[in-house]
């Protein structure tokens, strides 16, 4: 009874702000449908600020006024809008945190890439190597266990670096439990470190570690990935990563590998519709094509093309099509070059894609920095020559969606996909 006493007070002092009654009720911690609160709040899109001023920076344009026309919302999920491991700009990646940010921003769609342990149990982890990077293990007594310890840089007179520092830990290194003891942390290191302490710092300057703190970073299972997943009512897009032991790992194949990650998603009672398994190995996609095939009509071939000579040709493409491959995920660049007048537009890479008559879904944006420096690096190679200022993610973006024609886009900050896509009528 208190609490509802509570919410007529704010409703009596607050009503005549505009705020909804739901709102205030919400925020009160009660609702009438009090079973379904965080389902609702979860439906609750806060974009910040960012959107917002890489449209004010965009040069002017129909595009720019079109979008400055959405400013006032509503803004709701969409699948367009795929978290790339959480929100990785700002929090640990593949870390509770990270996954909830890139839901409040309106991802529809979260990425959890899935390695294995010790014990065999998955986990999201961008590599089965990476726990020196992402986590704090070589602070902690697991250090021992890694497969590389820690080696110090080795430094010239003026400070230089002649060697830089080492390490690798795997996850099949660990057991479950033991994985879970350790912290989520930005995905950095310093080359020049004589400590482990100095080694998992290095965090970049366009990043933050203002919310990898020692008590946020929390490491998820997979399965505790699709419970959250599940519980944000949103859908999924595992990756399967590539292993870093030899195969089979103490009896675990391939293959078992693959169809453990699918089991998983049955045993929770997702729906092969709200799934999207992805592997860089053709051989996974074509498993999950042919054993499971409810999963594998979605299942995603990624690329892995470092520029445009390794991109795989139409006859290629079409391939992969009479092979049942439906969707293809190749990076940013691969989708996009630059006409006689310096305008982007889809490449030729995108145009035979969509004449094999496979869908796209693309990776990366936010994870080039600084757009305005000229020097934006693999993402941006075919256009770089185009990009000159922040706001023109924005017209890479409406490219990609109206020109090539993306199912979705991976980002390390959903928001400004998420504004494009509600701007856009995109759901």
């Amino acid at each position: 009874m208190r609490q509802h006493v509570i919410v007529l007070c704010l409703i009596a002092t607050f009503g005549a702000s505009g705020l909804a009654l739901e709102d205030i009720a919400q925020d009160a911690g009660w609702h009438p449908n009090h079973k379904h609160r965080e389902e609702r709040r979860g439906d609750r899109v806060q974009l910040g600020p960012r959107p917002f001023f890489l449209v004010n920076d965009m040069e002017d344009s129909w595009l720019k006024r079109r979008l400055q026309g959405c400013s006032a919302g509503r803004f709701e999920k969409t699948d367009f809008s795929i978290g790339h491991r959480g929100a990785a700009l700002q929090f640990p990646e593949h870390a509770r945190e990270s996954y909830e940010a890139a839901a409040r921003m309106g991802a529809g769609i979260l990425e959890c890439d899935v390695t294995f342990t010790q014990d065999l149990e998955l986990v999201c982890r961008h590599s089965q190597s990476d726990l020196h990077t992402t986590t704090n293990i070589l602070v902690t007594p697991l250090a021992s266990k890694c497969t590389t310890p820690f080696t110090p840089a080795v430094l010239g007179p003026d400070g230089s670096i002649l060697t830089p520092a080492t390490a690798e830990c795997r996850t099949s290194d660990l057991t479950l439990a033991e994985f879970k003891t350790l912290t989520g942390k930005m995905d950095a290191f310093n080359p020049a470190a004589q400590t482990p302490e100095q080694f998992v710092g290095g965090t970049p300057s366009v990043r933050t570690d203002v919310y990898a703190g020692p008590t946020s970073g929390h490491l998820l299972s997979h399965k505790e990935s699709i419970a959250l997943f599940k519980r944000l009512g949103l859908k999924m897009t595992p990756e399967l990563k590539a292993p870093s032991v030899a195969m089979p790992f103490n009896g675990f194949t391939q293959e078992a590998y693959a169809q453990k990650m699918i089991d998983e998603y049955k045993h929770a009672g997702i729906s092969p519709n709200d799934v999207w398994p992805q592997s860089f190995i053709q051989d996974d996609v074509l498993y999950w094509i042919t054993h499971e095939p409810a999963f594998g009509r979605q299942a995603v071939y990624l690329d892995d093309a470092n520029d445009v000579s390794e991109l795989p040709s139409f006859s290629e493409l079409v391939s992969y099509k009479s092979m049942g491959i439906n969707i293809v995920a190749p990076p940013t660049f691969a989708l996009l070059s630059l006409d006689g007048r310096n305008r982007i537009v889809p490449s030729q890479y995108a145009r035979d894609a969509r004449r094999a008559r496979l869908d796209i879904i693309t990776w990366t944006l936010e994870r080039s920095g600084i757009l305005a420096d000229g020097d934006n690096g693999f993402y941006y190679q075919t256009i770089d020559a185009a990009i000159t200022r922040e706001g023109d993610l924005m017209r890479v973006l409406d490219v990609l969606a109206r020109d090539v024609g993306i199912l979705g886009v991976f980002s390390d900050w959903a928001a400004p996909v998420t504004y494009y896509a509600n701007c856009m009528g995109l759901r």
